[in-house]
């Protein structure tokens, strides 16, 4: 195959493998924007911007709005996703119960008063995590103990493209 043969396909290949990110970011309602500085298959949470970007390729990202941290319990820094779970059960951390004694000891998964939502990847031995949430309107806000939360279709977008085992960084 000739030199031009080789740079046209491999043109043609990266067109269409644009062309098929941007379809995929459009059927699920998020957007692919230009995002640079980490290798593809990581997690970047801004919290400023309240956005993650989940990085597709070395200039490229989906982006999905966030909840995160209140002012005091925010936190920065790198960490694995330890975990995945569909519906998770919670129960609330000490800090929580102290600010509402009356919560159950156990939310069962799937509940409407679960505040994991649709699913969750725990981060730094379950201390926070991604999560999905039942009051979309917290999404965009500083709201949470920690946690990053997502809208329900959003956690399990994300959910559905990373392993346990994949980097994030929250900055």
């Amino acid at each position: 195959m000739t030199m031009v043969l080789k740079r046209t396909a491999l043109f043609v290949a990266i067109v269409l493998g644009f062309a098929f990110l941007a379809a995929a970011a459009q059927a699920i309602g998020r957007e692919i924007v230009s995002f640079s500085g980490y290798p593809a298959g990581t997690i970047v949470v801004r919290t400023q911007e309240r956005r993650l970007y989940y990085v597709v390729d070395e200039k490229h990202a989906l982006q999905f709005p966030v909840g995160v941290g209140r002012v005091g319990m925010q936190w920065h820094g790198r960490a694995k996703i330890e975990g995945k779970y569909i519906k998770p059960a919670w129960s609330p951390p000490p800090m929580i119960r102290a600010e509402s004694p009356r919560l159950p000891d156990l939310i069962p998964g799937g509940a409407p008063n679960n505040p994991m939502g649709a699913a969750a990847l725990t981060l730094r031995g379950g201390e926070y995590a991604i999560h999905g949430t039942n009051q979309p309107s917290s999404v965009g806000r500083f709201v949470s103990h920690g946690c990053i939360r997502m809208l329900n279709r959003d956690i399990l977008t994300l959910y559905s493209l990373v392993s346990v085992g994949t980097p994030v960084s929250v900055e």
